[in-house]
């Protein structure tokens, strides 16, 4: 999962990154990686361009289906409205001391 994460963050895609269902396009995405101890999922977002942004990672528990929990995929809608906030509060942070350099 470490390396999909340090791929995307250099503007890339791991092959075995795929667009997480019920969210457009591919901006959040979902790694999927098995184990003996069992199945784990990272979910993450490219969409704004300050940082990749870790949403969620769990332990998949059910073992029938392979749909998201609704309670993670819930988590995971605030924690993306909180990215773009952060994001954005991070962007106009640079804008604020930008501006005060060139008045310098």
């Amino acid at each position: 999962m470490v390396a999909a994460l340090l791929l995307a963050r250099n503007g890339q895609k791991a092959v075995n990154a795929k667009p997480l269902l019920g969210f457009s396009g591919a901006s959040v995405l979902e790694i999927v990686a098995r184990d003996r101890s069992g199945t784990y999922r990272c979910v993450y977002t490219v969409k704004f361009g300050t940082a990749v942004y870790v949403l969620h990672a769990f332990q998949k528990k059910s073992r029938k289906g392979i749909a998201t929990p609704k309670e993670e995929i819930e988590m995971i809608k605030r924690r993306l409205k909180l990215a773009s906030e952060t994001d954005a509060e991070i962007i106009a942070q640079k804008r604020r001391g930008k501006d005060h350099d060139e008045r310098e």
